[in-house]
C-alpha cells in the first residue's frame, strides 16, 4: 500500500481511483464495510482504491483543547487498511487553512484535481468542508458536474456492545473508557490495542517476582479504565500472553496513571526501549489496595492464574493479525 503526506506527495500521473474519506479512527467493523466496498468496487473497474485521513484529528483544529482519546494511531491504521487490501492512503495536514475549504473547494482541490475519483464511497452521515457543511447530497451533486459516482454504505452495525448501539469509535471509546474490553473487542472485531515504548518505572513489580513492561503510551491514546486485564503483549514479533495492570499504583499511593504487562510465564524479558503493543482481552477485576504486600502478591498470583486461563480459552483464530 502506497501512503502519502498530503497533496504533493500523490504522484503526478495518479490516474482515476475510488476514493472513501473519513478520520477511520480504530476502523472498527463499520468503517470496515465502508473500506471493504470502496476496494471491491476498485477491482470490479480496474482502478486503484484510496483512503483519505486527517492529522491531527479536525477537532483538534476546530476546537483546540478537544482532541478525542485515539482508538489507533495512525501507523496502526495503515495496517488495518492494508489488511483490507486499499492501495493508497493520503494523510491531509488538517490545519486552520484547510478547515476553511468549502465542500465544493473540497471537492475540486482533493477529489478531482489529484486523486482523479471514479467513485467516491462514503456513510450516510458523511460530513466535509467548513463547518462541516457538506453532505453526501451534496458530494453526489458535485459528482454529476466531475463525473464521478457516490456510493453510499450503511456502516451503522449493531451487536450486544453498548446495550445494541450503532457501533462508531464514539461509542467504542465509551467502552473502552468503562473498562468493557470485550464489548470494544466486539466493535472492533479484534482486542483493543495500546501501544508505546517500554521506559523504567518504580521496578517494585521485579522486586515483588512480577517484573511489568511498563508502556509510556502514544499521546491521546484511548486507554481502558483502572482495573487488570488479561491480553497479549506484542514484542519483537511475538505475541506474549499477559496480565496488564492500568493505574496509578494505589498500594504505594502512586499518582501517575500508568500501563504495565507482566508477560505470563516469561523470564529474563528485556524490553527497555523497545516498541510494544498490548491488547486488551478481558476484564479481570478493578484496581484496589490491599492491607498487606502478602495480601496484594496474593491477588496478583490470582490475577496471573486467570489472566492465564482467560487467553488459554481464547480462539487463537481471533488473535489479531499486524502484531
Amino acid at each position: 500500500m502506497q501512503r502519502w503526506r498530503g497533496l504533493e506527495d500523490i504522484p503526478q500521473d495518479w490516474g482515476r481511483s475510488i476514493v472513501t474519506i473519513g478520520s477511520y479512527d480504530g476502523v472498527h467493523r463499520g468503517h470496515q464495510l465502508i473500506i471493504s466496498h470502496a476496494v471491491e468496487r476498485a477491482r470490479e473497474l480496474g482502478v486503484p482504491s484510496v483512503v483519505v485521513t486527517f492529522d491531527p484529528h479536525p477537532s483538534e483544529v476546530v476546537r483546540p483543547g478537544s482532541h478525542p482519546p485515539l482508538l489507533a494511531p495512525h501507523h496502526r491504521r495503515a495496517e488495518l487498511m492494508a489488511e483490507l487490501g486499499v492501495d493508497a492512503l493520503l494523510i491531509l495536514p488538517f490545519t486552520t487553512e484547510f478547515s476553511k475549504l468549502s465542500p465544493a473547494e473540497f471537492v475540486v482541490k482533493v477529489l478531482v484535481d489529484k486523486l482523479h475519483a471514479k467513485a467516491v464511497v462514503e456513510g450516510p452521515n458523511f460530513r466535509f468542508g467548513h463547518k462541516a457543511a457538506g453532505n453526501v447530497a451534496f458530494l453526489a451533486e458535485q459528482g454529476r458536474t466531475y463525473d464521478f459516482e457516490v456510493d453510499v454504505v450503511d456502516l451503522y452495525v449493531t451487536g450486544e456492545a453498548g446495550g445494541g448501539e450503532p457501533f462508531s469509535s464514539t461509542l467504542t471509546r465509551r467502552l473502552v473508557a468503562e473498562g468493557d474490553v470485550e464489548g470494544a473487542h466486539e466493535i472492533l472485531g479484534r482486542p483493543h490495542r495500546v501501544e508505546g515504548v517500554v521506559v523504567r518505572g518504580a521496578q517494585r513489580g521485579r522486586e515483588l517476582g512480577f517484573p511489568t513492561a511498563n508502556v509510556e503510551t502514544l499521546p491521546h491514546t484511548a486507554i481502558p479504565a483502572d482495573g487488570v486485564y488479561a491480553g497479549w503483549l506484542h514484542a519483537q514479533g511475538e505475541a506474549m500472553p499477559a496480565a496488564i495492570s492500568v493505574g496509578t499504583n494505589p498500594q504505594f499511593d502512586g499518582t501517575e496513571r500508568t500501563v504495565e504487562a507482566y508477560a505470563i510465564d516469561r523470564v529474563g524479558l528485556d524490553l527497555y526501549g523497545l516498541h510494544v503493543a498490548v491488547d486488551f482481552l478481558a476484564f479481570v477485576r478493578g484496581m484496589a489496595k490491599f492491607d498487606s504486600i502478602e495480601g496484594l502478591l496474593e491477588a496478583i498470583s490470582d490475577d496471573v492464574k486467570r489472566s492465564r486461563d482467560l487467553v488459554a480459552s481464547h480462539d487463537a483464530g481471533a488473535l489479531p493479525a499486524g502484531g
